[in-house]
């Protein structure tokens, strides 16, 4: 068996198998569970999703308060010193003790005062009245005369980060300048509460401005720009102030993914975005949503592995017992009376019942057609004796007819009968002791018949002597086949024998017989037997074996070539006669039969008669 055809069957009892059966059925029963769980626990993610934002929202929202407390009051501040603008008449020591006594009274603000159209300062809580035309803030200030907050670096303060808050002053539609109050950043910075939620915060106005901000996982007083984690990819500032209060899921400037929440705080001009971790801070952790989300898969594996575990305990063992009896009976083995299989459920233990009820029924039904087929052989075997034994009989008899014949010719003729007779009892004598009755050894049975022809009958007449050589192959024929076989291969030996003469070369006259199997399968028999040198032929004699002085030799052998269907060819060559009888077997097997009928002659054997 080649590798690909093992391969194919190896394949095929693996797409039939049971447990592959089993695995496809629980997935067909499992499949709208599965899907059920999926969806529902994709809404369930989703939802989660959306309470973190919410959660997030609010927590940024209470985060805020104090942020937005300081900012207002800021702006508070500043409108209140707007309103009184007379003190800013003309500036002087006045207006700049009102500033002053703003800052010493709020402990939170580190500077505040009035800044002209033209960019001086004319009122300042320090005393000192510097000029910001040439500073971008200021520009932007009077570009857009709104109320602002922002972080800058404070030039009087040498550089400090501060929050600043600024209020335009207007007079019958006139602006008159800006109110400025500055705060430290760190103010802002101890303002903003996440209340130990871990949500970073950041603050920033609606033109996307940062102005401060928290970390839960950054030291206090870090940069803004270290915090690449609170900001979102691919979202400004501005953009999120523009879109107002939302949530959302994304992915920070590091890649990581978070929720966002933008929440306004002062006017839609001061907005505070928190932002924390789902795996942190989350309603349900990443782990979890994961396993929720491949539960249904962890299911359908458990379910196979103890689907397949159980029906191998139950079912696949207990077949592949009963599958080793079937192995062992086909090879031959039959007592199954004390296999047991173990704790197998009962479906099975009555299959188990009815195989080994079977084995006992066909095991009493073998012994029966065996008892029956050695008493039938027995009885052919004694019809084949007690034919050999009639013929045999009338051999003797033959015998003695042949004594009492008073002419030569009426001799001669009575021993070729009894020639025939004799190879019909080497038949049935071969037959009474094989073994084996289905095929007849041709061989063997040939080689017996010359041997008696030989030894037994006077072939030839006592003036010349004959050398008879015989090749026998291997061959076995159907019973059928064996009569036609036998007497054929008498009469051809017998007529080899009268016509047989001395070759041209000299020496003495031989006779070859040969059978042998053909490379299609059929049988040929052959005899050839030498010839002398004659130069008035007689034309009885032209036909060689196949002649005899009544033409009877021609017509037997004739007659038995149609009995096996053979097809035959005489050559007559100059020094030899060649008969050559070919057919076709009946039976396929060549097996050698064990009994011997009687010592077998070594193949090629020769014999002489005289």
């Amino acid at each position: 068996m080649t590798d690909t055809l093992k391969a194919r069957i190896s394949t095929r009892r693996l797409t039939k198998s049971l447990a592959l059966w089993l695995i496809g059925a629980l997935t067909v029963a499992m499949l709208p569970l599965g899907l059920i769980s999926v969806s529902q626990t994709s809404k369930v993610l989703h939802e989660t999703e959306r309470l973190s934002g919410v959660a997030l929202m609010d927590r940024t929202q209470r985060a805020a308060v104090r942020t937005q407390a300081l900012i207002q009051e800021a702006f508070g501040a500043a409108r209140s010193v707007a309103a009184a603008n007379v003190v800013f008449e003309g500036g002087g020591l006045s207006c700049d003790a009102v500033m002053a006594r703003l800052v010493k009274d709020n402990p939170t603000y580190l500077f505040a005062g009035f800044v002209e159209p033209d960019g001086r300062i004319t009122c300042s809580s320090d005393g000192e009245h510097l000029s910001l035309v040439d500073q971008a803030y200021f520009l932007n200030l009077l570009r857009d005369p709104q109320p602002r907050v922002d972080t800058r670096f404070s030039v009087p303060l040498e550089g400090a980060r501060v929050v600043r808050v600024s209020v335009p002053v207007f007079e019958e539609g006139e602006l008159q300048g800006f109110v400025l109050i500055s705060m430290p950043y760190a103010a802002a910075y101890y303002t903003l509460d996440d209340g130990g939620a871990e949500v970073d915060l950041l603050v920033f106005d609606h033109e996307g401005e940062f102005l401060t901000a928290e970390a839960a996982t950054r030291e206090e007083g870090a940069p803004p720009e270290t915090f690449e984690e609170v900001l979102p990819r691919n979202h400004t500032l501005e953009a999120l102030a523009a879109a107002g209060r939302q949530s959302f899921r994304g992915t920070n400037r590091l890649g990581e993914t978070r929720d966002f929440a933008v929440v306004p705080v002062i006017d839609d001009r001061i907005f505070v975005m928190g932002s924390w971790a789902p795996d942190r801070n989350g309603t349900v952790p990443t782990t979890g949503r994961a396993l929720a989300l491949y539960f249904p898969i962890l299911m359908w594996v458990a379910g196979i592995v103890v689907a397949y575990f159980a029906v191998h305990r139950l079912v696949i063992r207990h077949i592949k017992r009963l599958q080793s009896w079937m192995r062992l009976y086909a090879s031959g083995h039959t007592d199954f009376g004390q296999a047991r299989l173990d704790h197998a459920p009962h479906e099975l233990e009555v299959v188990a019942e009815a195989f080994r009820s079977m084995t006992r029924r066909l095991a009493e039904q073998d012994r029966a057609l065996e008892e029956d087929l050695a008493e039938k052989t027995i009885l052919l075997k004694e019809v084949h004796h007690r034919v050999k034994n009639n013929l045999q009989l009338i051999t003797s008899l033959m015998n003695m007819q042949i004594r009492n014949a008073r002419s030569a010719e009426a001799r001669r003729l009575l021993k070729r009968v009894q020639d025939r007779v004799m190879a019909l009892a080497a038949i049935h004598r071969y037959l009474y002791m094989a073994r084996k009755l289905s095929l007849v050894r041709a061989d063997r049975l040939l080689d017996d018949i010359i041997r008696q022809l030989v030894v037994v009958s006077d072939i030839g007449g006592a003036e010349k002597s004959v050398k008879i050589a015989t090749q026998f192959s291997p061959v076995e024929v159907n019973p059928d086949q064996s009569v036609p076989l036998s007497l054929l291969a008498t009469e051809a030996a017998i007529n080899a024998v009268k016509y047989c003469g001395t070759p041209p070369e000299g020496g003495q006259a031989w006779i070859t017989m040969a059978l042998q199997t053909l490379e299609d399968g059929r049988i040929c028999l052959s005899v050839v037997n030498s010839r002398s040198e004659d130069p008035e032929p007689d034309p009885a004699a032209e036909n060689g074996a196949l002649t005899d002085s009544s033409g009877m030799g021609r017509q037997l052998i004739s007659s038995f070539a149609a009995q096996l269907d053979a097809e035959f060819e005489v050559h007559s060559e100059p020094d030899r006669y060649e008969l050559h009888v070919t057919f076709a077997p009946l039976g396929a097997s060549l097996e050698e039969d064990e009994a011997e009928p009687e010592e077998e002659a070594a193949s090629g054997g020769v014999s002489e008669g005289t």
